[in-house]
């Protein structure tokens, strides 16, 4: 087998590792649990695929969103590795193909969501894969004290019984000191050590500023700043406004969220990612894998309800190591609808049991039946039709889902699959009697590995833009091949899809387990309460950060806006003694001009710089000479 250096530079043409990386990779390649804790942007992925390329047999990863799943096996094929994923809303045929292919096959990797991990299908194949590793990416999904809770997590213990043997590596970009031991827990990780890279992003300027009007802040800031930029926004509507507002202003901006559909959002993805667009309008749905490193500014239009969930979207700001800005705005009202949030999150026992009732009515469950089935679902209709508050509604049945009801993702969309059923004889037969489908079959078959084994997430967008047609003519190809069964086409499908993992039962049977739901509330009403603290913190902000995930204290950044702000500060006598002390031991070794000695003292500004230095120099201890040197005597 390569070394691990040979892989790295075959598939990924890296000279070497980044911080952490090489001794992750060593350890899981020993055999060996490990948690590793790397910022967004940190270069998870490679700390489970390199080791996994490096020996026999496949590595079962699980993840939880589709899209990011999508992403990621396509990124694999790109580089010549096998990879698959299964997921709910697959048919039947298509995982149990696909299942054959990884088990039989030379696969490296298969990408699971965790609903799928019990099913009858996972279990019967399971035994014929060779496994050496098993990732557990966003790792902080199983914890019910994190910030984004997914009780489909916990099945991956079953998993880890079937397979006592394989390492587990846990990941993930954001985990408080609570939520690292949770996970550790979980998934009962053996004498796991936890590698950590410093939540401390050197080259990020945080700030915090108390607005009146946002919209205008944001298009004065976006013209301050220059290169590109993403804004986020809490809903749909406000980032189509904003987006509007930018472009007036004459800045190059497109809104995205998860309405739009999907070969208009990977359109507008891939505009903002080569340049074509500089500003991006999203909600949260916007981001996830997404590894663009020149990324010059993020501004949050709203505030997020926890720190977790602000680190790891600012941190899509400056993966290159180049000053880079965050920045959240925010009003006094802003402030009173957070602090009462847990209020809407986790509506009372009596709102959940009117939801469930309202559910199982509009899916049209009968009683004691529903066990295992999925139904499309769709929301939107779903409250109109019962008249329902749709924030309630939407986190009753989140509290629904945390209960095991079922398994529900209000973001889950489909991609195209493509499999090619018939053998290259039989293909060019069919191209030479139907030489109109010849470009695009051609073209399927040049861009997508693997395609003639396996179903493929295809993008109607871009084969469109290789063939220089419109999507709709390839949308109409794809159809007019699977009807005379050259390829096995199944269409995009953004229907939400909700599956029932229990009975239903009569309303008045219903119940639930009250306890771990209010520690869950009580939980996350101090996590909002840190994220509020953080507005108003008086400390470097990048120190907050810092102690709210466990770490030790370390220097101040120097450079968020509590930092500036004290380096405007006129000096007392402390802080005048204190910069005295450092301009001697730093030149005590060596002169120094003025610039150098102030990157040097680091967090000290100019401003307090120069009276000490008048002073030093009216006591003739330092002497400056003609070319700007200082000299200590």
């Amino acid at each position: 087998m390569p070394s691990i250096h040979e892989i790295l530079k075959e598939y990924w043409g890296y000279d070497a590792f980044r911080p952490l990386q090489e001794d992750i990779i060593h350890h899981v390649l020993e055999g060996k649990d490990a948690l590793a804790l790397l910022p967004t942007g940190g270069g998870k992925s490679l700390c489970f695929q390199v080791p996994a390329l490096a020996q026999e047999g496949i590595c079962i990863v699980v993840s939880p969103l589709i899209a990011l799943m999508k992403d990621q096996v396509e990124n694999l094929k790109k580089r010549g590795i096998l990879a698959a994923a299964i997921y709910t809303g697959m048919s039947r045929r298509a995982i149990v193909q696909t299942l054959k292919n990884v088990a039989h096959g030379p696969y490296k990797f298969l990408y699971v969501s965790p609903e799928r991990l019990e099913t009858g299908l996972f279990q019967e194949y399971l035994p014929a894969m060779d496994v050496n590793l098993i990732a557990i990416d966003e790792a902080h999904c199983i914890s019910q004290w994190g910030h984004d809770f997914r009780p489909a997590y916990r099945r991956i213990a079953a998993l880890r019984e079937e397979l006592p043997d394989v390492p587990v590596l846990a990941l993930t970009a954001s985990a408080t000191a609570e939520v690292q031991q949770d996970i550790l827990t979980q998934l009962a990780l053996r004498n796991a050590p936890t590698f950590r890279q410093p939540f401390l992003r050197p080259n990020l300027s945080y700030s915090v500023l108390k607005v009146e009007a946002k919209p205008a802040k944001i298009v004065d800031i976006i013209g301050k700043v220059p290169g590109t930029a993403i804004v986020y926004a809490r809903s749909r509507r406000r980032t189509v406004e904003i987006a509007d507002l930018l472009r007036m202003h004459g800045h190059s901006a497109e809104h995205y969220h998860a309405g739009l559909p999907a070969a208009e959002r990977a359109k507008r993805q891939q505009d903002w990612i080569e340049n074509r667009t500089r500003v991006m309008v999203c909600t949260n749905a916007f981001g996830m894998g997404i590894d663009k490193p020149d990324v010059r500014l993020v501004v949050h239009a709203d505030i997020p309800d926890s720190l977790e969930s602000y680190y790891q979207e600012a941190g899509r700001a400056g993966r290159d190591g180049l000053k880079s800005y965050a920045v959240l705005l925010y009003t006094p009202q802003d402030i009173r609808d957070l602090d009462a949030l847990h209020e809407q999150r986790y509506p009372s026992f009596e709102e959940i049991k009117a939801v469930y009732s309202a559910l199982v009515n509009f899916l049209q469950i009968p009683s004691y039946t529903g066990e295992d089935r999925s139904y499309t679902f769709h929301y939107d209709t779903f409250v109109r039709n019962f008249g329902l508050d749709p924030f309630r509604a939407l986190y009753a049945l989140k509290a629904l889902e945390g209960e095991g009801w079922f398994d529900y993702n209000d973001r889950s969309y489909m991609p195209p699959t493509v499999t090619f059923q018939t053998n290259k004889r039989g293909l060019n037969e069919f191209q030479e009697a139907h030489p109109d489908l010849e470009p695009l079959l051609t073209t399927l078959l040049r861009t997508y590995a693997g395609i003639f084994d396996v179903p493929v997430f295809v993008s109607e967008l871009q084969v469109a833009q290789l063939m220089g047609v419109h999507i709709d003519e390839v949308t109409a190809g794809l159809k007019r091949a699977a009807a005379f069964g050259v390829i096995d086409y199944t269409p995009q499908n953004e229907d939400p899809k909700l599956v029932f993992r229990r009975h239903r039962v009569n309303v008045d049977d219903f119940r639930m387990n009250t306890a771990p739901y209010e520690a869950r509330r009580a939980h996350f009403r101090a996590r909002v309460g840190q994220m509020i603290s953080y507005t108003s913190a008086e400390e470097c902000r990048s120190q907050f950060i810092n102690h709210y995930f466990g770490e030790s204290d370390g220097p101040a950044c120097g450079i968020c806006d509590r930092c500036l702000a004290r380096k405007k500060k006129p000096l007392d006598g402390a802080d005048f003694e204190r910069i005295r002390v450092r301009v001697e031991g730093a030149l005590a070794d060596r002169p120094l001009t003025v610039d150098l000695l102030l990157a040097a003292l680091g967090d000290v500004g100019a401003n307090q710089l120069w009276p000490v230095l008048d002073f030093l120099q009216a006591e003739q201890r330092l002497r400056m000479d003609g070319n700007g040197l200082l000299t200590y005597r």
